[in-house]
């Protein structure tokens, strides 16, 4: 574009000037203008007086006078409609313009990026946050349901009021250990439904039979801690009386990293508070960490209620 390697033989001191001030300039965009201007107010202010201050120091290396322009041996261009601007103070516009946009560019893309990650970041910590509240919110829901039970054992004098003691005791420390964990492994999870399953089944009466069926293939998959079993104690919860018979069946499997569920009994009309708590907290854990990697359907229909969820457990 320009006679720069004669500038250079000519003025050399300012030509390697020029240079550095250009190569300062771009990492100056980069790592302060742009980021300034990103920010509040005041560091957008800030931003704009980098900017000012830029062109003020560009400005004094165009106005230096180098040498007389020679419209007719070396000028061309821009220089001969406006002889007044000599030929290297353009060359000193056009590379600032050049850094200059070059700069910002790359500083826009890289701010934007950081502002991205950020979002992301805050995103994850909001989604850790909601499953760390919903997780507390199980706890008690499945201890009052439980010591409830326990409590109806006992004062019945019933045989299986201590062997329940001891599952209920073993189960909360399974709650104890997986409380701050986001996964745990599959098996682990499926024996603590096993638990749970043979827990309540203890103070069943002859009307309610329990099909259970858990079949782990790859016991190493890792599933978030108590959110299946949300659904195994909605089974007991609603799906059991003292005077119909009533059925509930439970599956649980794993076929190629994919887990699939499903419950099905009957429905008997007894109003709780709070009785969609715990589905409603499963279906937010599931769309926050298998956002496109679950199926989950609730139906019901004359009475059966029916859940069916799968899982892509190796997508995770």
């Amino acid at each position: 574009m320009f006679p720069i390697e004669r500038w250079y033989h000519n003025f050399q001191s300012y030509i390697v000037s020029l240079g550095i001030w250009l190569y300062y300039l771009y990492f100056l965009n980069r790592c302060l203008t742009v980021p300034f201007l990103f920010k509040g107010d005041k560091n957008k202010a800030v931003g704009i007086i980098i900017i000012l201050l830029s062109l003020a120091v560009t400005y004094c290396f165009s106005a230096v006078s180098l040498y007389t322009p020679k419209p007719n041996i070396y000028d061309e261009g821009v220089v001969r409609l406006f002889p007044s601007v000599k030929q290297y103070q353009q060359a000193v516009w056009s590379l600032f313009m050049i850094v200059e946009a070059f700069s910002f560019a790359v500083g826009l893309f890289t701010q934007t990026e950081i502002q991205r990650s950020r979002r992301r970041e805050v995103e994850a910590q909001r989604d850790r946050a909601e499953i760390d509240l919903y997780k507390a919110q199980i706890k008690p829901h499945f201890m009052f349901n439980t010591l409830n039970s326990l409590y109806g054992l006992f004062l019945t004098k019933n045989d299986n009021a201590l062997p329940s003691l001891e599952k209920f005791i073993s189960m909360m420390r399974y709650i104890h250990t997986t409380a701050q964990l986001e996964f745990v492994p599959l098996a682990e999870e499926a024996d603590y439904i096993r638990q749970y399953v043979g827990l309540q089944s203890l103070r069943l009466n002859g009307n309610t039979h329990v099909n259970l069926n858990i079949n782990i293939r790859d016991s190493s998959l890792k599933v978030p801690p108590m959110l299946i079993v949300t659904f195994v104690e909605n089974c007991f919860k609603h799906g059991i009386s003292t005077e119909e018979e009533s059925t509930i069946d439970i599956s649980l499997s794993e076929s190629d990293g994919v887990l699939y569920f499903n419950t099905r009994n009957r429905i008997f009309p007894v109003k709780r508070i709070g009785e969609h708590l715990g589905i409603e907290n499963c279906r937010r854990r599931l769309a926050i960490s298998y956002p496109a990697g679950h199926r989950l359907s609730i139906t019901e229909k004359n009475d059966i209620f029916t859940v069916e969820l799968v899982i892509n457990l190796g997508g995770s």
